[in-house]
């Protein structure tokens, strides 16, 4: 060998089957688009699988669940390796923000939506997924928690609270399952231009797009890179991390 460098695979997912919840808009979406062009038959799981503008984007599979209901998942789970034969890579996006509210005065009921979506979803996609990654040896796991997961955010408990779970879940899964060849990591995005900032105050923003030091959001395509590449053959020896998309933002 000469020592040059091998060209870039310009397909590196390709023969790979990824599966991205809430995939229809915004991150999912965004991500599922990426995975597609590096070769990925893509699935996108969504509860509105409606939003999904089919003018931009066709995935190989789109499927309606309830990540907040196992058996709605395991549902879907079949659905998609009866039509694509397998999953190799699961994106756990769906997830929601809740309102803007002290603790104090946090509605008990978006508490418990929160956490639903958020982080016992992302229980139930893994746990349905992984018999069939652990028995073929090989899969990826990514999911989308957020620097609020590490940092803590005012007004926001309940997203931080779950977001924060995800990271532990990423390291307890990645530790159970080093050496099965199911590499589990997730990405912890600054605040990003998505429908999410709906359900957010003016002011709420502000604040939080002040906090990043290149001062401003992080892109949908930017994230979407880097779970890429985390699920890619690029990405053989990190499990149990979180990736920060911060813009300078995170401290640890």
């Amino acid at each position: 060998m000469s020592g040059d460098r091998e060209p870039l695979m310009s397909k590196p997912l390709e023969g790979q089957v990824a599966v991205v919840t809430g995939g229809a808009r915004g991150i999912g979406l965004a991500t599922a688009q990426r995975l597609a062009r590096d070769g990925a038959r893509v699935a996108i799981w969504d509860r509105d699988p409606g939003l999904l503008d089919s003018a931009a984007f066709r995935p190989a599979l789109l499927a309606r669940v309830d990540v907040t209901d196992l058996a709605s998942v395991q549902a879907v789970v079949a659905e998609t390796e009866a039509a694509l034969g397998r999953v190799d890579i699961l994106v756990n996006n769906a997830g929601i923000t809740g309102p803007v509210h002290p603790l104090w005065e946090y509605p008990p009921e978006a508490w418990h939506q929160v956490l639903a979506v958020n982080l016992t979803g992302v229980f139930h996609c893994c746990r349905a997924v992984l018999p069939g990654m652990r028995e073929r040896r090989h899969g990826r796991i990514i999911s989308v928690s957020s620097l609020s997961g590490k940092e803590g955010t005012p007004e926001i408990g309940a997203y931080a609270a779950a977001k924060a779970g995800v990271i532990g879940l990423t390291k307890s899964m990645a530790r159970e399952l080093a050496g099965s060849g199911v590499l589990v990591n997730s990405v912890a995005p600054a605040m990003a231009e998505t429908e999410l900032l709906q359900a957010l105050t003016p002011d709420f923003i502000a604040a939080a797009k002040g906090r990043i030091p290149m001062g401003r959001f992080a892109g949908i395509a930017e994230i979407a890179a880097m779970i890429a590449w985390i699920a890619g053959p690029d990405c053989s020896f990190t499990t149990g991390f979180t990736f920060d998309i911060s813009g300078g933002r995170a401290t640890y």
